[in-house]
């Protein structure tokens, strides 16, 4: 996984609550393998109309946000299944940052592991980000993980708070299997210790 320190970037304002991960990567699309690309699959749903034509009312189909890497959202993001292909098709649609008053507590687990930050900004912020990038001629924003800050394209700085281990996770590129890795001699001196007291268990 790759350290996210800073990101600087479109920003993108997304004006919905409740965005289950069904919405973000739609059932029927989960056999398909990633490598086909889950991008395309991204909010597949919501992006278009009923006869299937894009919906020019979506904001990520703006051309002016259609390069975002860093989302604005509403309450409850990622709520719903479990399902790491919505996590997946964020990361492949080049999106390494997610805003919302509040997230589904597996979906945000999950962008952790696979190097997506999410923190938590209250409702009237958000807002207020959302209407600084649709007046903005061009919607850049600078997040710095390290500082806990970011800076709107009027230069407006917004705080945010990330929890040390998530914080530390993401600043050093590390998923699950990294962390475990980290005590590989400590994990490595207790297998021999246990197989020399409890030389049966070799067998």
């Amino acid at each position: 996984m790759e350290p996210l320190i800073q990101i600087n970037a479109i920003g993108a304002p997304l004006r919905l609550a409740n965005v289950n991960t069904d919405q973000l990567f739609p059932a029927r699309f989960i056999k398909k393998p990633r490598a086909v690309g889950y991008a395309q699959y991204l909010f597949h749903d919501i992006r278009r109309i009923d006869t299937g034509n894009i919906n020019p009312n979506f904001s990520l189909n703006d051309p002016k946000f259609e390069t975002a890497q860093i989302l604005f959202a509403g309450a409850n993001f990622g709520s719903g299944s479990s399902r790491e292909g919505a996590v997946y098709a964020l990361y492949d649609s080049g999106f390494r940052a997610v805003f919302a008053p509040s997230f589904g507590e597996i979906f945000a687990a999950n962008c952790l592991k696979n190097g997506v930050l999410t923190a938590q900004l209250d409702q009237e912020k958000i807002q207020s980000i959302q209407e600084a990038l649709d007046l903005a001629q061009e919607p850049r924003v600078s997040v710095d993980i390290d500082q806990e800050c970011m800076t709107l394209p009027a230069g407006q700085i917004v705080i945010f708070s990330l929890d040390p281990f998530q914080k530390h996770c993401l600043m050093n590129g590390l998923n699950e299997i990294d962390l475990s890795l980290q005590f590989n001699d400590e994990i490595t001196a207790f297998e021999d210790g246990h197989r020399r007291t409890y030389p049966w268990t070799a067998l």
